[in-house]
């Protein structure tokens, strides 16, 4: 991805961390909340979204890509560790 961070929107940082595995917990006000359960590899994680916002600042991203402990290439992907997304997955099977 090189060293320029993409600066997402709302709509973009849900699909990622959905495919990374975070699932829904809450929302407060114009703030969902995504929690992701440990395995072997990251440990417990939240991030929060402000689904308010028409495009992240690179303050805002490096802050939820902190909170989810994935690489910022896994984040702004929604690949985790070379693993394809849901998405692709379900494609690749109705091509076959």
């Amino acid at each position: 991805m090189g060293s320029k961070m993409p600066l997402l929107k709302p709509r973009e940082v849900k699909a990622n961390i959905e495919a990374l595995g975070f699932v829904y917990k809450r929302t407060v006000g114009s703030h969902a909340q995504y929690e992701r359960p440990a395995d072997s590899a990251h440990k417990r994680a939240v991030v929060t979204v402000d689904v308010a916002m028409t495009q992240f600042s690179k303050r805002l991203m490096k802050s939820m890509i902190r909170q989810s402990t994935f690489s910022q290439d896994e984040f702004c992907t929604g690949v985790a560790r070379g693993k394809a997304t849901s998405k692709a997955i379900l494609e690749g099977s109705k091509n076959a």
